[in-house]
């Protein structure tokens, strides 16, 4: 994944959800938050930040979009859009070890209730993968979710369905940065999800965990994590 134009800056606030007030060398700008999720131990006033920039002439309601930030002497992608696009890269590339060489790859294919983001066909293998964007890292751990996700937990009991039907059906916790050597569904924040995650484990669902390379322009996938 390449970001055209990228700027750094320094963050001042997020007065809501969705957008934050960054400094840049030229003065003050307010840039979309590309993620919902709370991100407190990352949007720290004074932390360095990098923003993606549409151009003078965009269309879009604010001209710079929150795509980066640096943790210490770590730079995690927190951009929530981005994670289905380096998965999809990646499962075509063959970058995903546990999961087929694919001949055919659709984003955003329905199953019951829900949505999967990656339907992928190998010979006569079918399969579903759902992919989960993680910014949460706690000494050296990664952790998803950094709030509760009654949706998340959705998801995960109906990959278990689609494996009794025959299907493939994976979980990708995709890292966005470089560092963690180990990753954890967050019990603490939300028991639920965590027990949905053990229960599809061992029901056949492959739960997989993968960092991320990261540079102010670029994240692609990385290689997988102990969990």
């Amino acid at each position: 994944m390449y970001y055209q134009k990228v700027v750094e800056g320094i963050f001042i606030e997020r007065p809501n959800r969705f957008i934050a007030r960054v400094l840049l060398p030229e003065g003050e700008v307010i840039a979309h938050v590309k993620n919902t999720g709370r991100c407190r131990e990352l949007l720290i006033p004074g932390v360095r930040v990098y923003l993606e920039d549409h151009g003078e002439n965009t269309l879009r309601k604010t001209r710079y979009s929150l795509i980066s930030v640096w943790k210490k002497d770590m730079l995690i992608n927190m951009d929530s859009q981005v994670p289905n696009a380096v998965a999809a890269d990646a499962l075509k590339r063959g970058l995903i070890t546990e999961l087929p060489e694919t001949d055919l790859i659709k984003r955003e294919k329905t199953f019951g209730d829900s949505r999967f983001d990656i339907y992928y066909e190998s010979g006569q293998r079918r399969g579903f993968l759902e992919v989960k964007g993680v910014t949460l890292e706690e000494d050296g751990v990664a952790r998803f979710p950094d709030a509760p996700t009654v949706r998340g937990t959705k998801h995960i009991m109906e990959l278990i369905k689609a494996k009794e039907e025959g299907y493939e059906a994976s979980i990708l916790f995709l890292v966005q940065m470089e560092g963690p050597k180990y990753f954890e569904p967050n019990k603490s924040m939300d028991p639920g999800f965590a027990d949905a995650v053990k229960l599809a484990k061992s029901r056949g669902v492959r739960v997989l965990a993968y960092d991320s390379i990261v540079t102010p322009n670029t994240i692609y996938i990385g290689k997988s994590l102990k969990k």
